[in-house]
C-alpha cells in the first residue's frame, strides 16, 4: 500500500490550547520510542535505503535536521504574522551523509534536540498564532507542537516499514 505523503496531509487545529500538555509529552517521548525501534539493528539495516526514500539513519538525521524549525516558528512570540517556511527540498538532509554517522551519535543528537523551548513557554503563549505558509492557515504554538509530533510519527512509521522490509526474517520459516 502506498504511503500518505507528508506534503499531502491536511491538519485541523481545532483542539483546546490545554492539549499542549499532552502534545509536549508526545514530543518528549519521541527519542525513547526511536531508540527502542532501532536498538540492536545492524549497521547494514540502519543504512539500507531505497531508490524512493531515505534509510533509517537518514530518517533519524532528517528529524535532527528539522529540529530547528519548530523552535524557529516560536517567532510567533515576537509578533510575526507568517511563520518561516520549511525547505521542502530537504537539502540539508540530502547532503548530510547521515549513513556515515554512528547510530549512537544520531540518537544522542536527536535526544538533545528535543530538549526545547517548548518546555519554557508560559501557558499564556500556547494560543498565540501566525499563518503557516504551506498550509495557508493559522497555526498556534500548541499546533506547532502537534505538527512536530505528527511529523515525528510519520518518520517513525517509515522507520518501522524499513525495519520490516530489511530486518524481518523471510516469511514461511
Amino acid at each position: 500500500m502506498p504511503r500518505w505523503p507528508w506534503v499531502e496531509r491536511a491538519f485541523n487545529f481545532d483542539f483546546p490550547v490545554m492539549k499542549f500538555f499532552d502534545l509536549l509529552e508526545r514530543v518528549r517521548g519521541t527519542p525513547a520510542r526511536l531508540e527502542e525501534r532501532v536498538r540492536g539493528l545492524p549497521a547494514d539495516v540502519l543504512t539500507q535505503g531505497e531508490a524512493t526514500g531515505w534509510s533509517i539513519q537518514e530518517n533519524i538525521g532528517h528529524l535532527i535536521d528539522l529540529g530547528y524549525l519548530p523552535l524557529q516558528r516560536l517567532e510567533i512570540l515576537a509578533g510575526k504574522a507568517v511563520l518561516c517556511s520549511a525547505d521542502m527540498t530537504n537539502r540539508r538532509t540530502n547532503e548530510a551523509q547521515h549513513n556515515a554517522a554512528e547510530i549512537g551519535a544520531l540518537l544522542g543528537a536527536f535526544r538533545t534536540e528535543r530538549v526545547s523551548r517548548f518546555e519554557e513557554l508560559d501557558e499564556s503563549d500556547w494560543g498565540k498564532s501566525a499563518l503557516h505558509p504551506r498550509l495557508e492557515q493559522p497555526m498556534r504554538i500548541v499546533d506547532i507542537a502537534y505538527f512536530d509530533a505528527e511529523h515525528d510519527d510519520c518518520h517513525l512509521a517509515r522507520i518501522g516499514e524499513l525495519i520490516r522490509r530489511f530486518a524481518s526474517p523471510p516469511r514461511g520459516r
